[in-house]
């Protein structure tokens, strides 16, 4: 019993739960949206939605697939636009990514290592800066 508790406890568990509850729920947010992204289409076109079900050249079904492929791009388009690429701006804006060039703690490594090496060899200070 105590390990089916701490499985259950465990934080990636309940974590991916979380994930999956929010996701499905997002899930419904984001097709809602593109319905809705689909009726502004049908009543600039005429008042019909995209629906290619009948499209069949030479008796071959491809219209359902291209529904679903028209469907995907739209969803796609709607997730990248009005998520990722807001979050992206975001994260950038309140969590900037680190100035390119050696980071502090690296420096004080390297300021260590020449102390170091400067007590070894009597005293002499050492300023090359090779990474070994």
């Amino acid at each position: 019993m105590t390990g089916f508790k701490n499985f259950i406890l465990r934080g990636n568990l309940v974590d991916l739960a979380v994930a999956v509850i929010i996701g499905t729920a997002f899930a419904a947010v984001v097709t809602a949206f593109t319905g809705t992204l689909l009726s502004a289409i049908a009543k600039v076109t005429g008042g019909k939605q995209p629906n290619f079900d009948d499209y069949a050249p030479g008796d071959i079904e491809v219209g359902p697939f291209l529904t679903a492929l028209v469907a995907f791009l739209i969803l796609a388009a709607v997730v990248y636009f009005f998520v990722v690429t807001p979050y992206v701006k975001a994260k950038e804006r309140f969590f900037p990514s680190p100035q390119p060039g050696t980071p502090e703690d690296i420096k004080l490594l390297q300021e260590i290592r020449d102390l170091l090496r400067a007590q070894q060899d009597g005293g002499r200070a050492i300023t090359t800066d090779p990474v070994e």
